[in-house]
């Protein structure tokens, strides 16, 4: 059902874009230059192509609601971290974990009197 609705949304955004750019610019932001007829003024003229538009963009945003209360539903009771399963304990800075390869005690440092290091007691 989502897959559904959700490429209706992208045929409508595709159709709403492509209604937009085919109508006829009047210039000057928001009509300001037009003389009348424009956004400012009371009355518009409703065109085909302005009617579409509003027809659209109603159906954009119910597909978008529509897709927000799918997403709720499928989402209630439940969490983001309830969703990334068990995880491995965190290793503290202290017991770091030894690189692929190699031993533990070839990290420790040599001692004093030249002997090989001593085990760690883990």
């Amino acid at each position: 059902m989502e897959n559904v609705v959700l490429i209706i949304h992208l045929f409508l955004a595709l159709g709403l874009i492509a209604i937009v750019l085919m109508q006829r610019s009047e210039g000057g932001g928001l009509g300001m230059g037009s003389g009348g007829g424009g956004a400012v003024s009371g009355r518009a003229a409703a065109t085909a192509l302005g009617k579409l538009t509003w027809v659209l963009a109603a159906a954009f945003i119910c597909t978008s609601m529509a897709l927000t209360v799918i997403a709720a539903q499928k989402s209630a009771g439940s969490s983001v971290i309830d969703r990334l399963g068990p995880s491995t304990p965190a290793q503290t800075e202290a017991d770091p974990a030894p690189l692929p390869g190699l031993q533990g005690e070839d990290l420790l440092p040599p001692t004093a009197d030249g002997d090989a290091p001593l085990p760690r007691a883990d």
